[in-house]
């Protein structure tokens, strides 16, 4: 079983130092942080002036416009708020496999996790945590204290890959689970039907959720490097595998995972979803900081 040093180290924190993670949609929130709220209260960014009403705070008139006036106006600001983030982890089987480069799907996927809940902590943001197959297996609820991320860590490290992919049923359940508005992050292969993902992603985006999506490849799903008669097993179901000739069907496996990555980008593009590929060969924190400087930039 892994432990939680297996999963967090220093030279995984240090390339992320000085980068931030922004929500680029307004979030709701409890505490002062650095994402823009939809309250309006007495705060950070000034937004505009409206005329005074029995009841308002005093100490929010603008007094030079009543020198200048003589009527009440009250300066009105946006406040800043911390964000809730979500980070939804596929544990489904298929998450397990492992390649010829010896680096396990799921293992990348929980580093990969565990430095997203450091960083979104650093900031003082609330962050949770909900793993998966065919169902929810676990929920963290999102906290802000510092203390909290050892309770994420530690149901990542428990956390071993399990049965069939449903995300879409997933997300669709979190839509009714999740009260307020947030980031949520699923890290995934997204080996699931596409048609019915986005019919989940939707439902989430109209409720006001902004979702960045982390989708997670061996080297050999991408090239097929195979040569010889192999056993093709089903990591999602025990007693399903085929034994096959990888040089008559690679063209074609090639031709069908090149359409699937289109098609989830594209869609997930329409829904103004970040979709960003990481294969397990490259230095998850190297990756994550590459697209947070980006999306920094942006």
């Amino acid at each position: 079983m892994a432990q939680i040093s297996d999963i967090l180290h220093a030279e995984d924190i240090t390339p992320l130092q000085h980068l931030q993670l922004f929500a680029r949609t307004v979030m709701e929130g409890f505490t002062t942080g650095q994402h823009a709220s939809p309250h309006k209260g007495f705060s950070v960014e000034f937004r505009q002036h409206r005329p005074y009403v029995q009841g308002d705070e005093i100490r929010r008139l603008d007094w030079k416009i009543f020198g200048r006036s003589d009527r009440f106006y009250i300066r009105e600001y946006d406040e800043e708020t911390n964000l809730r983030a979500t980070i939804v982890l596929d544990a489904s089987g298929s998450m397990g496999y492992t390649g010829q480069g010896g680096i396990n799907k799921f293992d990348y996927a929980r580093k990969l996790a565990a430095s997203l809940a450091y960083l979104l902590m650093s900031q003082q943001d609330a962050v949770g945590l909900v793993t998966f197959d065919t169902k929810i297996r676990d929920i963290v609820p999102n906290r802000t204290r510092i203390t909290h991320l050892h309770h994420l860590l530690e149901c990542m490290v428990k956390t071993e890959p399990g049965q069939e992919t449903s995300l879409s049923g997933v997300l669709e359940s979190l839509a009714g689970r999740l009260k307020r508005r947030g980031l949520i992050i699923l890290i995934s292969d997204f080996f699931d039907d596409a048609n019915a993902l986005m019919r989940a992603v939707g439902i989430l985006r109209r409720k006001g959720h902004e979702l960045l999506v982390f989708q997670l490849w061996d080297r050999d799903e991408l090239e097929f490097p195979f040569s010889r008669w192999s056993r093709f097993e089903n990591l999602e179901q025990d007693e399903d595998h085929l034994m096959l000739d990888p040089v008559v069907i690679r063209q074609s496996y090639l031709k069908v995972l090149a359409e699937f990555r289109q098609t989830l980008k594209t869609n997930m593009l329409k829904s103004e979803v970040d979709v960003v590929e990481m294969t397990t060969d490259q230095p998850h924190a190297i990756a994550l900081k590459e697209y947070l400087a980006l999306r920094m930039r942006r």
